[in-house]
């Protein structure tokens, strides 16, 4: 596995223990069908969290969230959608989770609640 790869596993593993720890029941991780994918999704309570996890080595490019784009927001939008479509779920929220950090290393985990897509 490349590097990178590695990376964003240990990223995701990291926010699923995170969000665990908060009382958040994980319902699914990568989840895909067809071109549609989504890191995490969870239940906080009665309401359904879809949670982008974005993983950097360090800042200097800038911060991991900011690499969710316009394209990569209409992406996840179109997946939402088809998610909720498929599993008739009513109250859907969008959270980001930002890890800044290496492998071995204690991380930065920033947890972003309910952000807009678009």
């Amino acid at each position: 596995m490349a590097a990178h790869n590695e990376l964003g596993k240990w990223g995701e593993d990291l926010a699923t223990e995170y969000l665990q720890e908060k009382g958040y029941e994980i319902l699914e991780r990568d989840w895909k069908s067809g071109h549609h994918d989504l890191d995490i999704v969870a239940k906080d309570g009665s309401t359904l969290v879809v949670v982008e996890v974005k993983t950097r080595r360090n800042r200097l490019f800038g911060d991991p969230e900011e690499a969710i784009d316009y394209k990569k927001r209409q992406s996840l939008q179109s997946a939402i959608n088809h998610y909720v479509k498929t599993h008739r779920a009513n109250t859907v929220r969008f959270d980001i989770i930002s890890i800044v950090g290496t492998i071995g290393s204690k991380p930065e985990i920033d947890h972003i609640i309910d952000v807009a897509l678009i």
